[in-house]
């Protein structure tokens, strides 16, 4: 065998857990899905196939396209928030702050914790009359809303709770990207008089494009799949106020018990994450510089 044919093989036993896991965990049961949206299946009687009949069904359910507008809005009003926040923070704890460690920690606590217990927590935080919410307003002067049970708050109130939850997170990566860009250039831009509003908008922002594709994707991938929090904070109301479409996927294929038409929900979702992510490749793409030697 000759030393090449040796190397591609040592480098297929190195990939080879890897590969089988994407291929069992991730492409296998994406096929599986999208050849379960042809059929009706109600799991206790034999799956019979339909064609294209649930993805005509889906064309005139409008309590999908509800549920995938709630998603958009829910995406909306999460992601430039918590991006903008995370950015924030890492410029911030960026100046060595003393106790950088213990701020990074801190950051860090609320996405360690479970969704189901953070959304039962904020329930008691958003209740009208004995919540903190609510409470501190009145020392204001504010009446605060009922925040989980009025249709206008609800979806607000839950995006909040993923800004709180996530800003941490993200502010890790943007940290990082920030101590990866030299300081020389910095110095080089401060030289030919560039002030430190100038620095960042036209040296650190262009060269953190890719911790920002990074972030953006991840983020928006996450965002579009909520589930955990809408299910312990809302269950989906009031009113259908919060109910995103992972929501109604649920309800759909474990409360109906109408599998094919849950496949088809689900291949909706993957087509919209899809669509969503390509464009920010392509936006990204020429805009982004990983060498900064």
């Amino acid at each position: 065998m000759t030393r090449g044919r040796r190397g591609g093989l040592h480098a297929y036993l190195f990939i080879g857990p890897s590969l089988f896991g994407v291929v069992a965990f991730l492409l296998l049961p994406m096929v599986i899905v999208f050849v379960l949206s042809l059929f009706d299946w109600e799991l206790l009687s034999a799956p019979e196939f339909a064609g294209l009949d649930n993805y005509r069904r889906l064309a005139a359910d409008g309590g999908t396209w509800h549920s995938l507008l709630v998603t958009v809005g829910y995406v909306l009003l999460s992601i430039p928030l918590q991006t903008v926040l995370a950015l924030a923070l890492a410029v911030l704890l960026d100046r060595r702050v003393k106790g950088l460690r213990f701020y990074r920690s801190l950051f860090v606590v609320p996405w360690m914790a479970t969704p189901i217990v953070l959304g039962l927590v904020w329930q008691w935080i958003f209740d009208p009359r004995d919540g903190a919410i609510n409470r501190a307003l009145a020392l204001v002067g504010v009446t605060g809303p009922d925040w989980l049970s009025d249709p206008s708050w609800a979806l607000p109130a839950v995006a909040l709770v993923s800004v709180w939850q996530y800003t941490g997170y993200n502010m890790l990566f943007f940290l990082a990207g920030l101590q990866g860009i030299p300081r020389e250039l910095h110095d080089a831009a401060a030289v030919d008089g560039a002030g430190p509003r100038q620095r960042f908008w036209r040296v650190t922002l262009p060269l953190l494009n890719p911790t920002m594709f990074f972030v953006t994707v991840t983020n928006l991938i996450g965002a579009f799949q909520v589930f955990d929090t809408v299910y312990a904070m809302t269950d989906g109301g009031p009113s259908h106020s919060t109910e995103v479409l992972n929501f109604r996927i649920f309800q759909t294929a474990f409360k109906e018990f109408d599998f094919g038409y849950a496949a088809t929900l689900s291949t909706l979702l993957f087509a919209v994450i899809f669509a969503v992510t390509l464009a920010q490749v392509r936006f990204f793409g020429k805009r982004t510089t990983y060498d900064l030697s």
